[in-house]
Formats: C-alpha cells, sequence, structure tokens
C-alpha cells in the first residue's frame, strides 16, 4: 500500500494506534518455487552510507542475506531516497516498509520517554549512553511503542552532537538571533530558545540546503554527519559542545515480525545483536575521522571551548530539564543522569 497523502503530526499518534489495534498490513513476504518463501525487509533511512547508521545498516544487510540465503533479502535506502523519517514511522505502522532506524528525537510523538536522549548535557559521552540503553531502564524502552504496532530491536549510535554557525558560537549570547535547524523534538525546540535562538524544525535532507540559502543560519549535528552531508562547505565556524547526542531506535513492524518463522527471526535478531556492537563500537571512530577531515579541508574553523565556556552553556540550557522532567518521567531522568557519574 501506498499513502499519497501524509497524515499531519498531529494525527499520528492516534493514528498509529489504529494501525497498530487493526493488524497493519503485516509485511512484505514474496512466495517463491519450492518450500521457502523468501521475506523482503524495507529498510529505508536518511544518512549517507558513510555515517555510522549508513555503515551497520549495510553490514546488516549483507549478514542477514549471507547467513539466510534465498529467505530473506533487505532492501537499504539511503540518504532518504525512499522517505524522510518522519514519514517511516507511519509507513511502518502501515507496513509499507518492515524496519527502521529513526532518531530517537522523533519518537516523542508518540511517548515522552525518548525524549530523555534530547536533554541537553545529560550524558556525558557515548559511554554514559551506553550504559544507560543496556540499563533495565533502558532496555525497558524497547516495548514503549508496541502500541502502536512497531517491536524495538536495539539503539544505535551515531555520536555526541556539536554546534554549527555563521560565526563562533562561544558563549551562550552568541546564539542570540540565529535560525537553528532543529529535529522534529519539543526538547530541541525548547534547549535553542533557552539561548535566545530562533529553532526552525525539518527534515534532515533539506538541511544543506537551507543552510545554503540562508532559510537557516546554524544547526546542530554529530561530526559524521557534518562531514558526510557537507554542512562544514555552508558553515564556517564548528563549535565542539558534545552538548546532546544523536542516535536511533531501531524498530520493525510488529505483524511483519510475528509472522516470520521461528528459526529465522531468532536468527535475524541475533544477527541484529553482532551488527549493533560492531556498529556502535565503530561510531566514535567514524565521528572522530569525520572531524579530522573537516579540519584538514579548511573549510569549517574548529572551536574549542574552555571548561568555563562549556559550563555556560550548561547552565543556560539546563533549564530545559525543570521544564520536561515531569512529562518524561523522573525516575527515567535520573537513570539516565547516574549513567553519567563519575562514581561509574
Amino acid at each position: 500500500m501506498r499513502i499519497e497523502a501524509r497524515i499531519p503530526r498531529a494525527c499520528l499518534g492516534f493514528l498509529l494506534v489504529l494501525v497498530a489495534s487493526c493488524g497493519g498490513s503485516g509485511g512484505a513476504p514474496s512466495a517463491q518455487s519450492g518450500a521457502q518463501k523468501l521475506y523482503v525487509i524495507k529498510f529505508p533511512h536518511v544518512t549517507a552510507p558513510a555515517t555510522p547508521k549508513g555503515q551497520t545498516a549495510q553490514r546488516f544487510k549483507e549478514l542477514a542475506e549471507q547467513r539466510f540465503p534465498g529467505r530473506v533479502r533487505v532492501e537499504v535506502y539511503p540518504s532518504a531516497q525512499l522517505m524522510e523519517d518522519s514519514e517511516s514511522l507511519e509507513a511502518l505502522a502501515f507496513g509499507e516498509i518492515q524496519m527502521i532506524a529513526v532518531s530517537l528525537s522523533l519518537f516523542d510523538r508518540l511517548t515522552k520517554k525518548f525524549q530523555v536522549f534530547d536533554l541537553p548535557f545529560l550524558f556525558r559521552d557515548l559511554s554514559a549512553v551506553e550504559r544507560f540503553q543496556q540499563s533495565a531502564q533502558g532496555r525497558g524502552m524497547f516495548g514503549a511503542l508496541v502500541d502502536h504496532g512497531m517491536i524495538g530491536l536495539a539503539f544505535w549510535h551515531n555520536g555526541m552532537k556539536q554546534l554549527s554557525g555563521p560565526r563562533p558560537l562561544v558563549h551562550p549570547s552568541d546564539a542570540a538571533g540565529l535560525k537553528f535547524r532543529v529535529q522534529e523534538s519539543d526538547i530541541l525546540q525548547a534547549q535553542f530558545e533557552a539561548v535566545g535562538g530562533s529553532p526552525q524544525k525539518m527534515a534532515f535532507g533539506e538541511v544543506y540546503q537551507a543552510l545554503q540559502t540562508g532559510t537557516v543560519d546554524a544547526q546542530e549535528n554529530t561530526w559524521s554527519n557534518i562531514y558526510s552531508s557537507k554542512f562544514y562547505e555552508v558553515q564556517p565556524y564548528v563549535t565542539e559542545t558534545n552538548h546532546g547526542y544523536i542516535g536511533y531506535f531501531v524498530a520493525v513492524n510488529e505483524t511483519f515480525w510475528e509472522s516470520l518463522p521461528a528459526d529465522l527471526r531468532a536468527g535475524l535478531e541475533q544477527t541484529l545483536t553482532e551488527v549493533t556492537a560492531w556498529g556502535n563500537a565503530r561510531s566514535e571512530e567514524i565521528n572522530v575521522e569525520g572531524r579530522n577531515k573537516i579540519a584538514e579541508s579548511g573549510r569549517s574553523q574548529i572551536i574549542a571551548l574552555t571548561p568555563e565556556q562549556l559550563g555556560e552553556w550548561r547552565t543556560a540550557m539546563h533549564p530545559v530539564w525543570d521544564q520536561f522532567r515531569e512529562s518524561i518521567g523522573a525516575a527515567l531522568v535520573d537513570a539516565a543522569l547516574a549513567s553519567s557519574s563519575p562514581a561509574r
């Protein structure tokens, strides 16, 4: 089924509950001659093939098809070739696609729990993120979207976020008046409002042109995304802040996944576990490579902040925690915060 008109964001949560309760379309199996059936997994995403997500998705495809020849085909569509992330939530619920690895920020329309990942300066580094995601509270989030017809299977890292803009962003006051592109996240909107910026929610695939034409002035992203999407070509300054996290929630259409033969489903889940460990271990290396290539290009000046300057940004953005703490769940925020404790 192809949906010609996408549904407004305000209606999406209700729609996904309705689709899930009605069973969705269930997936894309294709009969072959003989006893075996070929199961097709359409897997779109928006980042470039060289990014952490792009490489991990491709590795999943290769291993799955190698281990289950003639039984599964994984069709990976990078760089928003098939659809944007915001469209893929609806498409997964309807069974147009079978697997997604969508930015955690986009799930706030379905459950407020995922907003925990957007709180600024909550996680000290990727190791802290990993500890939280592997905790009981983190793994409990895999079942948060079952009512919407989705089963969570893994968290994939991209990396920690940096700020880029048309002028050096050294102090929070430097952000005043700038139009910042943000993902579809209320927390990220509030984050830039807290420093006097004007946040503009925008799909990832539109960002380069928007920066080039001045539709937006600045953005936040990982080193790998800034490099692979060439944002550094149109942003003369990148400030190294590590103020937030970009990661992805790997989910499948529940009806499709449960329709798989038990041995195939178990094998694909094991493959995904292996691929997740491989990709998450690679993500930091890929981001370091991206940072080095940006520095070597000479197109953007990389600004390193002192601990005192980073403290200014942390203080300016901290009120966002108070604004969203209760809607996310205080216990979940505390569990995430504990993952960055120096005692760990």
